[in-house]
């Protein structure tokens, strides 16, 4: 889709339509939310026009300057496993990347665990579906290069890399990111390598974390999701093998990008939003 000219609202000031969602470039998100916002409406954006907090973050990852950096500080990040509280009550909420939705329910318990040898770094090894590379055109995507292929992309330099280290907490220097393209047409399936601090129950702290997460499945132990467990689900599925005698964990966290990782989350957070049960139009 492309866009031209001034962006209209998609419907007049007196609608009165609760809520808007924009599957939209974050330039243009950028731009219509506004409008949205002063018509009354609660927004859910599903760009990355407002995930990371501060112009800084911003223009360091998106290359140019956030024209609305009050906009910016406003928006609430939207994973409700971890922000939940934050989203009622707000009027602009931004949707995750799908790529940090994985990591990020991967990481983050056992990061609050103390489990992970922070010191020895950690390795996110993340592969995608065609789709998760987004709709925009190019080279890269077309079908000619994707078939009978398997290639990284955006090395060093991805988008979802600040929105990991935001939310789990992470340094930088501590984290490895790698999004490679599947020949395939959705999921997210990311296979995380790390060193635990001493001999510990990892399946445990993602028991105990999830227990009341209607979208988060932990796998018994040994086993580990693929990306046919999840498609065109809300699901978030993880499994961890781990070597006691080594101390080295494999973490395999499984989601659709087109639900859990976009239409679905934000399904959720308009749950939230409107006081709605978190699971309808869901499960």
């Amino acid at each position: 889709m492309s866009y031209r000219g001034p962006r209209r609202l998609p419907y007049s000031a007196d609608a009165g339509l609760p809520l808007v969602f924009l599957a939209t470039p974050p330039e243009v998100s950028i731009e219509l939310a506004p409008g949205l916002l002063d018509a009354g409406s609660k927004v859910v954006d599903l760009s990355g026009a407002f995930r990371l907090g501060t112009v800084e973050n911003y223009q360091r990852w998106y290359k140019t300057v956030h024209p609305r950096p009050d906009l910016l500080a406003e928006a609430v990040y939207g994973l409700p496993e971890f922000c939940r509280a934050a989203v009622p009550g707000k009027r602009l909420i931004s949707n995750p990347g799908c790529y940090p939705t994985a990591a990020n329910l991967a990481l983050r318990p056992l990061l609050e665990s103390g489990v992970i040898e922070r010191t020895a770094g950690i390795v996110c090894d993340a592969k995608s579906g065609v789709s998760g590379a987004g709709r925009k055109p190019s080279l890269k995507s077309s079908f000619c290069e994707v078939t009978e292929n398997f290639s990284a992309y955006s090395i060093l330099e991805h988008r979802h890399v600040p929105e990991i280290l935001q939310v789990s907490g992470l340094e930088e220097a501590e984290l490895s990111f790698t999004a490679q393209l599947l020949p395939i047409e959705r999921g997210i399936l990311e296979t995380i390598y790390f060193r635990t601090v001493d001999d510990v129950d990892l399946i445990k702290i993602y028991l105990d974390r999830y227990a009341d997460e209607p979208f988060v499945r932990i796998y018994r132990a040994g086993q580990v999701p693929d990306l046919r467990a999840v498609a065109r689900t809300n699901f978030c599925d993880i499994g961890v093998q781990f070597d006691a005698k080594s101390r080295r964990a494999v973490v395999v966290v499984a989601i659709d990008n087109l639900v859990k990782g976009a239409a679905g989350m934000a399904v959720q957070n308009m749950n939230l939003a409107l006081g709605f049960p978190e699971t309808a139009g869901l499960l």
